[in-house]
């Protein structure tokens, strides 16, 4: 069984801070390029950043860049997303996914999602 596990969501004030986990079971997630997602209430889900395989090179959205730090621990199974100054638009339910990588990038399809963590922005 091949799982993707996501925690450390929660309520923060404005310009607070949180770091998002999201760690694999079943299979090792160095082996694939890894993404985080979002989705608002009556809103579609938005790629937020990913994070490739072989180099772990970042990647980010324009809404997050230079808030939002992706980084892996092979050793640990387990990629990050560190999300500061936040603000009330970030609000939503987060995602991590897995997929193939590809040789430039991170992934066109992600094949394994996790069950999100709610994060809250909100004084």
């Amino acid at each position: 069984q091949l799982q993707v596990v996501e925690s450390g969501g929660g309520l923060v004030q404005p310009g607070g801070s949180l770091r998002l986990s999201c760690s694999g079971s079943g299979f090792t997630l160095g082996y694939y390029a890894i993404g985080w997602f979002r989705q608002a209430p009556g809103k579609e889900r938005d790629w937020v950043s990913c994070i490739s395989r072989s180099d772990r090179r970042a990647y980010y959205a324009d809404s997050v860049k230079g808030r939002f730090t992706i980084s892996r621990d092979n050793a640990k199974n387990t990629v990050y997303l560190q999300m500061n100054s936040l603000k009330a638009e970030d609000t939503a339910i987060y995602y991590c996914a897995a997929g193939p990588p590809l040789a430039a990038g991170c992934a066109a399809k992600y094949d394994y999602w996790g069950q999100g963590t709610q994060v809250t922005v909100s004084s």
